[in-house]
């Protein structure tokens, strides 16, 4: 059987993973020991990255849902309340785009809420 010489696969490989190191700064970038250790780590990165990203835009949005409804007068709390007991089913992304874009709509959603809230005295 002929002897098999595995320097074509190797360099494929080495090559796959300089590629996805590409941009990286010093030695990761062109050290395949290096290299292979960085875009590992980069992997971990963005795996978990793709997770707290829909966190911080839900957190983003909050805030600027809360920030526009205290304006007139309620927190964030009351104002989900609100909009529960009205019926009303947006969610917080369309919310905070109204809130920041539609100005006069949203005045409309926070009255719903405020009246749907129970008057205490």
């Amino acid at each position: 059987m002929a002897r098999v010489k595995r320097g074509v696969t190797t360099h494929a490989k080495h090559k796959k993973v300089l590629e996805q190191a590409k941009g990286f700064y010093g030695r990761r970038k062109n050290t395949i020991r290096i290299a292979k250790q960085a875009v590992e780590k980069a992997g971990q990165y963005a795996y978990r990255d793709r997770k707290v990203k829909k966190r911080n835009f839900r957190a983003l949005w909050i805030q600027r849902i809360n920030a526009a409804v205290r304006m007139e007068g309620l927190t964030y709390g009351q104002f989900m309340h609100g909009l529960k007991l009205a019926g009303v089913e947006l969610d917080r992304k369309v919310l905070a785009d109204m809130a920041m874009h539609e100005g006069t709509v949203f005045s409309t959603i926070i009255a719903q809420a405020k009246g749907a809230l129970p008057q205490t005295a």
